[in-house]
C-alpha cells in the first residue's frame, strides 16, 4: 500500500463511541472556560495581574486549548475523570472567590444570592453562543489534525455508515453554531424591499465558500493527498455542502416565520427519513444507481455529499430557533436561568427521542445525516449550550462577589438592588469602562476566534495539509505527536490572536 493508501484506510471502516462518553467530552470545555473566568478573578484580587497580550493568550492556550488537546489523545480514556478534576478544581476556585469576597462580606450566603438573582445583565453578544461557536471550531481544528496520528482513538473519528464518533459532531456543531448567529436572526429588518431581491443579494454572501470549495477541491487532486470519499463523495467538501445549506435555508426563512423555524426543522428531517426508508434513496447513497457502488457520473461520484445536505438543513434551521429564542431580550438572572434549564430540558428529552428512534427507526449515521444523526447533533448542541449559559451564569456571581472583576466575553453586571449608588457603579470595573470607552479589543483568544472563525477554519486546513505533507503521521511517538499538535494549535491561535489585536479585518462571511 501506498502512503496515500494507508493513510485513508487508517480512518475508515470506523463506528465510533457512546453518544454518554462524547456529551461528557463536550461538557469538559464548558468546565474549562468556567474556571478559566475563577482564575482571572482571583488573579485581579490576590496579585497585580498583568494585562499584557501575551499573558492573556498564555493563560487562555494554556486553560482551554491544551486540555482539549490532551483530551482527544493521551488522556481519552479519562474524560469522567477529567471531567470530575475540572468541577473540584472550579468549585475549589470559587469557594477561595466567596472567602475573599469584597462585597456583602457579612452577609449570610442566602441573602447574597437573593441579591444576584435580581441583578441585571448585558453584554453585546450572548457569550454562551461565542464559546458555543469557538468550541467547535477548535475541537474541528484539533481533530482534523489529530486524527492522522496513532495518539488519536479510532473511536473518536469519523463513522464510516452507522455509530457517534466525535469528529460527527464537529461538522453538525459547526452548522448549529453558524445558524445562531445568522443576519436573520441578528436583524429583524432583513428583509427590505421583495423577498426574490433579498434572496438574490443574499446568495452574494456565498462566494467565499464557492471559492473555498473550489480551491480545497483543485488542491487535494492536484497534490494526491489522501481523501475519505464516503464521507462527502469525490469531488464534494464541507464547503459545498454549506452552500447548499445556504442557499436553502435562505429559501425557507423568507418562506416561513422565523419562530416556525421548529417545525420546519422537524418536517424536513422527518421526510427526509420517510424517503430513506420507503424510496431507493438509502439505496442509492450507499451504492449508486447501478447498485454496486459506481462512482460513474456527477450524482454518483457526490452522492453522500448532495443528499446529506438535507439533513444538515433541518439541523441549520433547529440552530436558528434555538437562536432566535436564545437572542431574546433578557436581563435578569433570573430570566437566564430559565432558559438555561429549558435547553437543558429540551436537550434530556432530544435524547430520550434519540434512543426511542434508533431503536425504532434507524441508528445515526453521519454519511446519510438521517433523523438520528439530526437528533443527536441538536441535542448534543443543546446540553453544550445549556452548560455554557448556566457557566456564565454562575461566572457572574462570582465577579458579583469582587468588587471590580473584569473577566473577557462574560455577562457586565450592571443593575445592583441596593441604593447604595457607589457599589452600583462599581459593579463595572475602570478597567472594563476605560476598555469600553476607548473601543480597545478585548485580550481575550475566545473573541478572537469568534471574530475569524473562518479564517482560522481555513488556516487549520492548510496548516493540516501541509503537516500531513511533511510529516509521517502514521508511524510517529506519542510525544512527538502531542508536540506537534500543540505548536500547530498554538501557531494557529497566535495568528488569529495578532490579527484580531491588529484589527486585521477580513471579512469571508
Amino acid at each position: 500500500m501506498s502512503q496515500k493508501q494507508m493513510k485513508e484506510a487508517f480512518v475508515s471502516n470506523l463506528n465510533g463511541t457512546s453518544v454518554l462518553e462524547i456529551t461528557q467530552g463536550l461538557c469538559f470545555p464548558a468546565f474549562c472556560i468556567l474556571c478559566r473566568g475563577f482564575l482571572i478573578i482571583l488573579l485581579q484580587h490576590s496579585c497585580s495581574f498583568s494585562h499584557t497580550w501575551k499573558t492573556r493568550f498564555f493563560i487562555d492556550f494554556v486553560i482551554l486549548i491544551l486540555p482539549l488537546v490532551a483530551t482527544l489523545t493521551i488522556l481519552a480514556s479519562f474524560i469522567p475523570l477529567e471531567l470530575l478534576t475540572v468541577i473540584v478544581f472550579g468549585a475549589g476556585l470559587l469557594y477561595q472567590i466567596y472567602q475573599r469576597r469584597t462585597c456583602y462580606a457579612r452577609v449570610p450566603v442566602q441573602k447574597i444570592l437573593e441579591k444576584f438573582l435580581t441583578i441585571s445583565v448585558e453584554s453585546e453578544y450572548i457569550p454562551a453562543i461565542s464559546c458555543f461557536r469557538v468550541i467547535t471550531n477548535v475541537f474541528t481544528a484539533v481533530a482534523i489534525l489529530a486524527v492522522d496520528f496513532p495518539v488519536f482513538p479510532r473511536r473518536f473519528a469519523k463513522t464510516e455508515l452507522y455509530g457517534t464518533g466525535a469528529m460527527d459532531f464537529g461538522v453538525g456543531g459547526f452548522v448549529f453554531g453558524t445558524a445562531m448567529v445568522c443576519l436573520e436572526i441578528r436583524r429583524k429588518d432583513y428583509i427590505k424591499g421583495s423577498r426574490f431581491y433579498y434572496f438574490t443579494k443574499s446568495l452574494y454572501t456565498v462566494w467565499p465558500l464557492i471559492f473555498l470549495g473550489i480551491g480545497r477541491l483543485v488542491i487535494i487532486k492536484s497534490i494526491g493527498y489522501q481523501e475519505h470519499i464516503t464521507e462527502y463523495g469525490v469531488h464534494w467538501n464541507f464547503f459545498f455542502t454549506m452552500i447548499v445549506v445556504r442557499m436553502i435555508t435562505l429559501l425557507l426563512l423568507i418562506i416561513f416565520p422565523l419562530n416556525k423555524s421548529w417545525i420546519v426543522a422537524l418536517s424536513i428531517s422527518i421526510l427526509y427519513q420517510l424517503a430513506l426508508d420507503f424510496t431507493p434513496l438509502k439505496r442509492l447513497i450507499l451504492y449508486g444507481t447501478d447498485g454496486s457502488g459506481t462512482r460513474v457520473g456527477l450524482l454518483n461520484a457526490n452522492r453522500e455529499g448532495v443528499i446529506s445536505s438535507l439533513g444538515y438543513v433541518a439541523i441549520y434551521m433547529a440552530g436558528v430557533q434555538t437562536g432566535l429564542y436564545v437572542h431574546k431580550n433578557r436581563s435578569h438572572i433570573k430570566d437566564l436561568i430559565k432558559v438555561a434549564c429549558f435547553l437543558l430540558l429540551a436537550a434530556i428529552s432530544l435524547f430520550i427521542s434519540l434512543y426511542i428512534v434508533q431503536v425504532n427507526v434507524e441508528a445515526v449515521s453521519r454519511r446519510m445525516a438521517n433523523l438520528a444523526f439530526c437528533i443527536w447533533i441538536v441535542a448534543s448542541s443543546l446540553i453544550l449550550l445549556g452548560s455554557l449559559l448556566l457557566g456564565d451564569i454562575i461566572l457572574s456571581f462570582a465577579k458579583f462577589l469582587i468588587k471590580g472583576a473584569l473577566v473577557p466575553c462574560s455577562w457586565k453586571l450592571i443593575h445592583s438592588p441596593v441604593t447604595n449608588k457607589k457599589y452600583s457603579e462599581s459593579l463595572v470595573s475602570e478597567t472594563e469602562r476605560k476598555v469600553s470607552e476607548r473601543k480597545e479589543p478585548s485580550l481575550c483568544l475566545i473573541i478572537a476566534l469568534n471574530r475569524k472563525q473562518l479564517i482560522f477554519f481555513l488556516l487549520s486546513n492548510i496548516t493540516t495539509g501541509l503537516i500531513n505533507l511533511m510529516v509521517d503521521t502514521l508511524h510517529t511517538s506519542t510525544l512527538w505527536a502531542l508536540f506537534v499538535l500543540s505548536l500547530y494549535m498554538f501557531t494557529n491561535c497566535l495568528i488569529i490572536y495578532i490579527l484580531y489585536l491588529q484589527d486585521k479585518t477580513i471579512k469571508l462571511s
